[in-house]
């Protein structure tokens, strides 16, 4: 294609003195999505995107394909309460998953489907669980995409709402108390006590009485005295005993734990002990059946460890545990369920859930002694592609099985079970649906980035080696502790199956090889994450995997600063960008959606040194006259309460105007939807735009 006509940006002469610094801001009205301005040039950009799109011979061809392979459905594992379970699943014609329980007589009924709730498709079931008795169902709903969610409360027998809504519940734990009459939730404090952009920033912990007003009656039992930034979560042990809430500030990598006897206090005036505070480290805490208190901490233990300790002992600080599996020197420890041993007087089995290098593993461990007792293969055995490993799941009363959910990059998730009697692993549901599956091969390479550092990337090809240089899309993220986790994805077999590779890098910034790695790629060390990806492009060039003119990236997110800092960094090494509801104003990150919480992950401004890491990156503030930049294409979603999408429409406009070269720049907004989940045909669409965008910018045409 050749450039389009961009219109003309409303601009500003705005120049702010930070810290010394002073910094352009020349399109700061675009801020204003209200402004006639700014919906004139938006406006403007849809008509430019859907004309690109429209010249996408590859488009319909990419999303069939996307539509069929997202036709296998999904299933979720079981969560159990009695006889009875509960789980998620979409069937291939379902555009959301929908609620089940399943009765002891194996009878099925849908407690709750996203599309009867509102058939345009734009409500999200955001969290649901059910009370200890399994008779009651909480769950959190959210429209448009915004996670704003509310609370409701349905009788599992009749399927009708008994309570709610509850507002202001967003990210909310839901913990009951037994007998179902009352649970713990976080909500955000009343709009009339803090003012309207603080609002995300003000939560506490109530406890919340079904059939009472939440606003007049729900009882505040944790959070004054907290940072006003604090999350917290919440848990109730199986018998309503203890309660546990931990609280962080924000998304920074460490928590305080406290720990209340409830049959000592009462619900409603709980009297906490700390089990963690001021520490640099995160630390999840759950009462056990055999009465010990159990610690997965990175405490001394960047890898994880799981302790145990005494809940009714004085002392229960960090210096009162006591190491139960000590942490591994590659592998990561990520979760643990408790089982009845294999028979009567056997030792009772630990089962823990490990990454190493990204690659899910399981281990066996006598509980009394931690000590490990053999190695556990889920995923079908030797020739099982690289695989990750769900939330571990057992039966609050105690039993011998555990189910989690298992996916690789070759074939669709499914729930499998683990049964301590026999020590073997099955598939307890596949996915709902049959597709016929590409042939690819999936490798984990290593690399050294421009420090030494050794890095993997996942390659999914056409080839088990390279045999030609073919169009190649890197994806990364390096943030917040979120590993590259191997799993089933419908646009990246569809790429593959044309003829093209898929690479996912595992940066410095994830979790991949424990906090320690996290971060290394945080505040100070951002740069690293940018300097991995960097090498992980030029990797795929020297292994022959791609070619020069032939590597396109993508990332949305915290992802989507890492390709807006590799654009400008790096142009000359990426043909073609695809970035999606991205953080690029690094400097006024923190006044909109979410970014406050983020603090501890990038740096704040208003620390002069801090402000120096973030202008050292900040992908708006780099963009440079002149220069041939790769083809880009930004991706909103007017939903989105996290990142607001006036970051893309800023670097939209920058580079629309700095571009030397005869590459499109494009901005493709959609409304109704936001950060997260959203309908399967919504994810289609998105999906195919992305893929033919990238596929006319790198060359992949079907069967190259």
């Amino acid at each position: 294609m050749t450039r389009p006509d961009y219109p003309a940006a409303p601009r500003s002469d705005t120049v702010e003195v930070l810290g010394g610094h002073e910094v352009p801001d020349p399109f700061r009205p675009l801020e204003d999505a209200d402004s006639e301005a700014t919906r004139a040039w938006s406006a403007a950009q849809a008509e430019i995107f859907a004309t690109s799109a429209r010249g996408q011979r590859a488009r319909a061809a990419f999303r069939d394909r996307i539509a069929g392979l997202t036709a296998t459905g999904t299933v979720g594992p079981p969560v159990w309460r009695g006889d009875r379970h509960f789980l998620r699943r979409r069937l291939p014609d379902q555009e959301h998953a929908v609620l089940l329980t399943v009765d002891p007589d194996g009878t099925e009924r849908v407690l709750i489907d996203p599309m009867a709730l509102d058939p345009s498709g734009t409500t999200t079931l955001d969290d649901w669980r059910p009370s200890l008795e399994g008779d009651l169902l909480a769950y959190r709903v959210s429209r448009g995409g915004t996670e704003e969610s509310e609370l409701f409360v349905l009788d599992v027998a009749t399927g009708r709402v008994v309570d709610g809504p509850v507002s202001r519940t967003r990210e909310s734990p839901l913990a009951w108390l037994p007998g179902g009459h009352a649970l713990y939730v976080q909500r955000n404090l009343a709009p009339e006590h803090v003012p309207e952009d603080e609002r995300q920033y003000h939560r506490r912990v109530y406890l919340h009485r079904l059939g009472t007003d939440p606003d007049a009656d729900d009882v505040e039992v944790f959070g004054a005295d907290q940072d006003k930034t604090a999350f917290f979560q919440v848990t109730v042990s199986a018998d309503g005993r203890y309660l546990v809430v931990g609280a962080s500030e924000g998304t920074a990598p460490r928590n305080d734990v406290w720990l209340a006897d409830l049959t000592v206090s009462g619900p409603e005036a709980p009297v906490f002990r700390p089990v963690q505070t001021g520490v640099d480290a995160r630390s999840r805490v759950l009462p056990g059946r055999d009465g010990r208190l159990y610690i997965l901490t990175d405490l001394d233990a960047p890898r994880g460890r799981l302790c145990v300790a005494d809940p009714g002992a004085d002392d229960l600080g960090p210096d009162a545990w006591t190491t139960l599996v000590p942490s591994d020197p590659e592998a990561v420890l990520e979760d643990y369920a408790i089982l009845d041993g294999p028979g009567l007087g056997d030792a009772p089995v630990l089962l823990a859930a490990w990454t190493r290098h990204a690659v899910g593993e399981l281990t066996r461990h006598d509980l009394r002694t931690g000590a490990r007792t053999g190695r556990v293969t889920p995923g079908g055995g030797a020739t099982a592609a690289p695989g990750s490993i769900g939330v571990l799941l057992e039966r609050p009363e105690g039993g011998h099985e555990a189910w989690f959910g298992w996916s690789d990059h070759r074939t669709p998730s499914a729930v499998h079970r683990f049964d301590a009697r026999t020590g073997e692993v099955s598939v307890w549901a596949a996915a709902p649906g049959a597709v016929a599956l590409p042939d690819v091969h999936v490798r984990l390479e290593e690399f050294a980035s421009k420090d030494g550092t050794t890095v993997r990337v996942f390659v999914i090809a056409p080839t088990p080696e390279p045999d030609v240089p073919r169009p190649t899309v890197l994806y990364g993220y390096g943030g917040f502790a979120i590993p590259m986790a191997p799993g089933y994805a419908p646009g990246v077999l569809t790429w593959v199956e044309a003829g093209g590779v898929y690479a996912i890098a595992c940066l410095r910034g994830g979790s991949e090889e424990g906090e320690a790695w996290h971060r290394a790629g945080m505040r100070e060390h951002k740069q690293n994450v940018f300097d991995d990806f960097h090498a992980a492009a030029e990797h795929l060039v020297a292994r022959g995997w791609t070619a020069p003119g032939g590597l396109g990236i993508s990332g949305g997110s915290n992802g989507g600063l890492l390709v807006g800092a590799a654009l400008t960094q790096r142009p000359e090494l990426y043909a073609a960008v695809v970035c999606s509801a991205p953080l690029l104003d690094m400097v006024r990150y923190e006044r909109f959606g979410l970014g406050r919480l983020w603090t501890d992950e990038y740096g704040t401004v208003e620390v002069p040194e801090e402000l120096g890491w973030l202008l050292g990156y900040s992908p708006y503030h780099h963009v440079q006259p002149g220069v041939e930049y790769p083809a880009v294409l930004f991706t909103v979603f007017d939903g989105d309460s996290r990142v607001d999408p006036l970051h893309a429409r800023k670097m939209c406009a920058a580079l629309q105007e700095a571009q030397a070269g005869d590459r499109p720049v494009l901005l493709r907004a959609e409304s109704d939807v936001g950060h997260a989940e959203r309908s399967v045909s919504r994810s289609v669409d998105l999906s195919a735009d992305t893929l033919s965008f990238l596929a006319r910018w790198t060359g992949l045409t079907a069967g190259a």
